[in-house]
């Protein structure tokens, strides 16, 4: 029996991530090593500046491993996927080893996914494929992430986009977990303010969703409470001091945590909106997620109050403001502040910048109240009010 730190007296959970972490600065020069334990043949999905990994290329060349690289650029695509999975087909490839931001990391572990399994994209893909469960362990993926924010390195789903469709669906299954998850977060120095900005607010909005979605638990509990304290010491900081090592490192192990929390715990509402929203707009998902984040915060706080007062959701929320600030008397409207004054700092603009228009809310919500994530939600909202969200976050 657990007293206070669920959302329910008996608890049962389930949980899952990587087969390893490996963490720590200087960790990615073990790549090679762990390459050569799962074959002769690489497949190495890079992101948009494939060159920037060469060395690592030669390192993995040079213990007599064949290596084919193929580059995503920009958030992965069905097609994008599709050739990419043909490549390491033709390949014979025996491991993946996908080097990047959140996309690349997604393709990566659909690439080693379909490397085992029979079949093409479209029949494992959910909402506009068959959703068929893979039968087979992926092959082995060592997945080594260059930002702070998806935390995909430890999830077990690739989002992928549809272009044609407007939309964002996913290929998900627990054999998708990568074998490898490496993290140094010497790779994230590099990242612009504007990119540790996007990114630091997805990692955050998924700590907080995560912490609070009714599918919290002991576990995931611990690990976002660690998680948004160092994202509320140090996102700010590591924007403004792109340099500053303990900053980089706080945020590479808070975006490790959302990852592992939201694959245990499941997310909310601004997720729930960020799948359709980033099907339809041209918006960064982080800069769409911090947007939307303050606001549905707000929405989640009053209808509990309204509809489901002896929810202890709101308390939740009311912890979320202490770790932020670290005000012992903090309530959830200061943590709702603290986010609306980093957004300030980062210059987020409205979703209208991206192509949002007052005419695409019933679409938007349409869609976003069938996503997955918004299963997570500690309350359901309903239309009316996940369209005020939207009129709030447009300008």
């Amino acid at each position: 029996m657990i007293a206070d730190c669920g959302f329910v007296h008996t608890m049962r959970f389930e949980f899952s991530t990587a087969h390893r972490i490996i963490f720590g600065p200087g960790v990615a020069e073990q790549i090679p090593d762990l390459v050569t334990r799962c074959g002769e043949r690489a497949f190495l999905v890079l992101g948009g500046t494939p060159g920037r990994f060469g060395r690592i290329a030669e390192q993995i060349a040079s213990r007599g491993v064949a290596c084919e690289s193929f580059g995503i650029g920009g958030e992965p695509t069905t097609d994008m996927v599709r050739a990419a999975v043909a490549s390491a087909r033709e390949a014979e490839a025996q491991v993946v080893v996908a080097i990047g931001g959140g996309s690349v990391l997604d393709a990566g572990k659909a690439v080693a996914a379909l490397l085992t399994n029979e079949g093409e994209l479209p029949d494992y893909l959910e909402v506009v494929g068959e959703g068929r469960p893979l039968r087979n362990d992926a092959a082995p993926c060592i997945a080594v992430p260059t930002t702070a924010g998806t935390g995909a390195e430890v999830t077990y789903n690739a989002v992928l986009a549809v272009p044609e469709q407007q939309v964002k669906v996913s290929m998900r299954s627990p054999l998708m977990l990568p074998r490898w998850a490496v993290l140094d977060p010497l790779l994230t120095h590099s990242m612009p303010p504007a990119l540790t900005a996007s990114t630091g607010l997805d990692a955050l909005t998924q700590l907080i969703e995560a912490f609070v979605s009714h599918k919290a638990n002991a576990l995931t509990d611990g690990v976002c409470r660690e998680g948004l304290q160092r994202a509320g010491r140090s996102l700010r900081r590591a924007f403004e001091e792109g340099d500053n090592a303990e900053a980089r490192e706080d945020m590479a192990i808070a975006s490790l945590f959302s990852g592992i929390a939201l694959a245990n715990a499941k997310l909310g509402a601004v997720h729930g909106f960020a799948g359709p929203l980033g099907g339809m707009t041209d918006g960064p998902h982080g800069v769409i997620c911090g947007k939307l984040l303050p606001y549905v915060m707000e929405a989640n706080v009053r209808t509990i109050r309204t509809r489901a007062a002896d929810s202890p959701a709101v308390a939740r929320f009311d912890e979320v403001g202490r770790i932020l600030t670290g005000r012992d008397n903090a309530k959830a409207s200061d943590a709702v502040a603290w986010i609306q004054e980093t957004c300030d700092l980062f210059r987020l603009p409205g979703l209208r910048r991206y192509g949002l228009r007052e005419g695409d809310f019933p679409e938007v919500v349409a869609k976003a109240g069938k996503a997955s994530s918004m299963k997570g939600n500690p309350i359901e909202l309903r239309d009316d009010e996940l369209a005020e969200i939207l009129r709030q976050a447009i300008d």
